[in-house]
């Protein structure tokens, strides 16, 4: 007798569990997979390495950009110097004229070369302006010297 009784109340049980399957598939309340979460977080895992690999590049090409801008505002500024300054021969003629002052321009140097256009000096120089970073060649600026 206590078998059945408890036969009874396993296949009671049994049909509880299927009646809640039923309704569940029938109302479309599924449960996600452990497949399915996992799928989920390795295309959010791909997206935040995509976004990210491509936040790293815009801080390095934004890097670059404000060196070469600083290394193009010393060479403008150092060649408008050696403009303004009076005319002498030779090859090591010219110094640098004081790079300014900031963080935003520190590990920056300027190379100055004086060469005469023609051979004898006539008063014509070309002028070159080299500005490194970090001993880095970023910028050349060329122009032309008239002794008046």
């Amino acid at each position: 007798m206590k078998d059945t009784v408890s036969a009874k109340l396993v296949n009671k049980m049994k049909s509880i569990k299927s009646i809640r399957t039923a309704r569940i598939l029938k109302s479309g309340e599924q449960g996600a997979t452990l497949i399915e979460t996992l799928v989920a977080l390795m295309v959010l895992g791909a997206i935040a390495v995509a976004f990210l690999s491509g936040l790293a590049t815009s801080l390095k090409a934004t890097a670059t950009v404000n060196r070469h801008v600083n290394a193009d505002s010393i060479a403008q500024s150092q060649m408008e110097a050696l403009k303004g300054a009076a005319y002498v021969s030779g090859p090591n003629g010219y110094s640098a004229a004081p790079l300014p002052s900031g963080e935003e321009y520190s590990n920056y140097s300027v190379v100055i070369a004086a060469a005469p256009l023609h051979n004898p000096d006539d008063g014509i120089q070309k002028l070159t302006v080299t500005v490194r970073h970090s001993g880095i060649d970023v910028t050349t600026l060329a122009g032309y010297k008239v002794n008046r």
